[in-house]
């Protein structure tokens, strides 16, 4: 079993705190991506899952043995990472050997496995080279070559790709993702990059300051936030979050902001007492409708044409816009007044200070 357990783990650094009460069970098999912006202790969790950062409090487990106090050699895991930490004096099958040779595994054995890792990630030809003569993705695939290669019962990767660019980028998320469906080796991927995390867990754990916002497969934190955190942070491009005035009726709740008027079903949604809310809608959700009275109206500020779709910017004042994706074919001219209706079952809403979601537990049954 190679199933990682952490209960309320914390890390300082003297007085201050940077990871509080981390809590998350990672399953056998599992592939789980740490995603959030930079400074939310995703890698600083990582590296003490690795042994390279000591644990100020809590408990680790790793396939049930708890591993607190074990140097990392002892921990069954192997780590990729970022710059690649390649030898350049070496051979890439010597970079890729070089752990077992540590350990005094037969010759035999060395050579067999480097030829099955080499194999399985395309490096046949580049064995008797040094790492300067690769490009970035050939580099990586060695580095991964170099994990692989020990039999890990958990791979971490600290953002392995972020060096490379665009294309090399979407053809190592590939590679990895073959990887791990045919090794099925328990996974742990740091990213600051919501494209590798949606393309590749199974599960995201979405971090903030050191805490967990949400914990979720790529489909749930996108179509069920649970902050204006998340919602913001998750989806390309990102959703719209207004706030807007709340005004209670007899049929319903009325917002009002921005240049709009939208009504709310309100079984859906916590508004009893409120008088402003985030209103959450992204850019897909917003529909042309020009001889609509409802919903939206302002001037078109910008358009940026993305090929099939363009994306719209509209409003009246500096800071109030609002983007909409729109086909090409119904792109409106710069200056020219729209108006776009709301999709109602795809809003949400959001306390307007704590940026908590107001949506009702029992929402998906009346959804």
């Amino acid at each position: 079993m190679s199933a990682i357990s952490c209960h309320k783990i914390i890390k300082r650094y003297g007085d201050t705190q940077v990871v509080h009460q981390f809590d998350l069970d990672v399953c056998d098999n599992e592939f789980v991506v740490f995603l959030g912006p930079s400074g939310c202790g995703k890698s600083t969790i990582l590296r003490m899952l690795a042994g390279l950062e000591d644990i100020s409090g809590g408990e680790l487990l790793i396939g049930g043995t708890r591993v607190n106090d074990l140097p990392p050699q002892e921990r069954g895991i192997a780590m990729v990472f970022q710059n690649y930490a390649l030898y350049p004096h070496m051979s890439v099958r010597d970079n890729i050997a070089f752990g077992l040779k540590r350990l005094k595994v037969p010759k035999s054995e060395i050579a067999r496995r480097v030829k099955e890792v080499s194999d399985t990630l395309g490096l046949e030809r580049y064995l008797e080279r040094r790492p300067t003569e690769l490009s970035g993705g050939q580099q990586q695939r060695v580095a991964i070559a170099r994990a692989m290669i020990k039999t890990p019962r958990v791979f971490l990767f600290d953002e392995p790709l972020s060096n490379l660019d665009a294309k090399l980028r979407n053809h190592m998320r590939v590679e990895i993702a073959r990887l791990h469906q045919t090794l099925r080796t328990t996974t742990v991927y740091v990213t600051h990059d919501q494209h590798e995390a949606m393309t590749l867990a199974d599960r995201i754990v979405l971090l903030r300051d050191g805490r967990i916002e949400q914990v979720g497969s790529p489909r749930e934190i996108y179509e069920n936030p649970r902050s204006a955190f998340v919602a913001g942070f998750i989806g390309t491009p990102p959703m719209n979050l207004l706030e807007m005035t709340v005004t209670h009726g007899d049929e319903g709740a009325v917002l009002r902001g921005h240049g709009g008027t939208v009504r709310v079903d309100a079984r859906r949604f916590a508004l009893e007492g409120r008088e402003r809310v985030t209103l959450g809608i992204r850019p897909a959700h917003l529909l042309a409708r020009p001889d609509d009275a409802g919903a939206f109206v302002g001037e078109v500020q910008l358009v940026e044409y993305l090929g099939n779709e363009v994306l719209v910017s509209i409003g009246d004042e500096p800071g109030s816009e609002i983007a909409a994706l729109v086909h090409s074919a119904q792109a409106p001219r710069l200056g020219e007044r729209v108006r776009f209706g709301i999709d109602a079952t795809q809003l949400h809403l959001f306390d307007a200070q704590t940026g908590a979601s107001l949506r009702h537990a029992a929402a998906e049954a009346l959804h």
